[in-house]
């Protein structure tokens, strides 16, 4: 993995965001029935690029993109002891990269520039059914803490 860069992503990535947005949205699909069924965004990437309390990272590996990710500062709830916390999202991986530790190192990346925000709490949201996902966010130190609940009104 001598070859893996990790940097901001910049406007000329966007073909490529597109796509992987796409990828997320498939692999999401099946533990949403409440997603739209015809081709939907979840981000608005200009705004990810250029705004200052967001930073999306790609990785680039042998010149192609092969992941992505952003945090995104937010203000926390007013009765915690911390004013905000980085939301992490958009984390994505090639199929032909998987398994090779890259979103691990977006992960950390976007960890050091939230702490150079003054960040110090790290969340992310992920369906219980992606075991994968959750076994590797645990393996750097997430811990589950609150199950979000939904039933049909109807």
């Amino acid at each position: 993995m001598n070859d893996l860069i990790i940097r901001q992503a910049t406007p000329s990535d966007k073909p490529t965001l597109l796509h992987f947005e796409q990828g997320v949205i498939e692999a999401e699909r099946p533990c949403d029935p409440t997603l739209k069924l015809d081709e939907t965004l979840y981000y608005d990437l200009d705004e990810m690029i250029r705004a200052p309390h967001i930073e999306l990272l790609v990785a680039e590996m042998n010149g192609k993109l092969a992941a992505c990710g952003y945090a995104r500062i937010e203000s926390s709830k007013h009765y915690l002891q911390h004013r905000q916390h980085a939301y992490l999202g958009f984390m994505y991986v090639t199929p032909e990269h998987r398994g090779k530790g890259i979103n691990q190192k977006i992960m950390e990346a976007l960890k050091d520039w939230a702490v150079g925000q003054g960040v110090h709490e790290l969340r992310l949201e992920v369906y219980v059914q992606n075991e994968s996902a959750i076994r590797a966010y645990e393996k750097i130190g997430f811990v589950r803490h609150m199950y979000e609940m939904r039933k049909s009104a109807l």
